[in-house]
């Protein structure tokens, strides 16, 4: 197995963000693959980035067959109340998904902070949105970077070489 890449970020995602969003996601995806030798990417199956970020990695297996996308749920029907479109977006990653985890079988309180640490334990990378700071975004970041993985920020990201 390569290296595991893990996605979070926040639910809505501003009209002035979304096409850097898109743009830069795709090819910090593309580098972890090609420069850092990442197989295996984790979403957690959230609407907004974690959606994005899922159907990116499905489009980018074309190119790249040999990476998986492994979706670590907190429960069960989390998309019940989401708008059409996102649900749309997590049934085809539901589907394409080369693994399905749940968390547990129905919400709890503490459920997504246990998500989110799966999503970042054995990681070697996080990418992120991040824009507002009392979130859970902004906790599974620091958790991650309290447990050395290599964080990035998809807004601030830089191509190098």
């Amino acid at each position: 197995m390569g290296k595991i890449c893990c996605f979070t970020g926040h639910r809505d995602i501003p009209d002035e963000f979304s096409l850097a969003i898109f743009k830069n996601l795709e090819t910090i995806i593309t580098d972890l693959i090609e420069r850092e030798g990442v197989t295996d990417f984790r979403a957690g199956g959230a609407m907004g980035f974690d959606g994005i970020a899922a159907i990116t990695v499905l489009k980018l297996k074309i190119k790249y067959p040999h990476i998986k996308l492994h979706l670590i749920l907190p429960h069960k029907n989390q998309e019940a109340k989401f708008p059409a479109l996102d649900k749309e977006i997590y049934r085809l990653s539901l589907t394409e998904a080369d693994s399905v985890m749940y968390i547990q079988e129905r919400y709890s309180s503490t459920v997504m902070r246990v998500r989110n640490r799966a999503l970042v334990d054995g990681s070697d990378f996080c990418v992120y949105y991040l824009d507002h700071i009392k979130s859970g975004t902004h906790y599974t970041v620091s958790y991650a970077r309290d447990h050395q993985v290599k964080t990035i920020d998809v807004l601030k990201y830089k191509k190098t070489g």
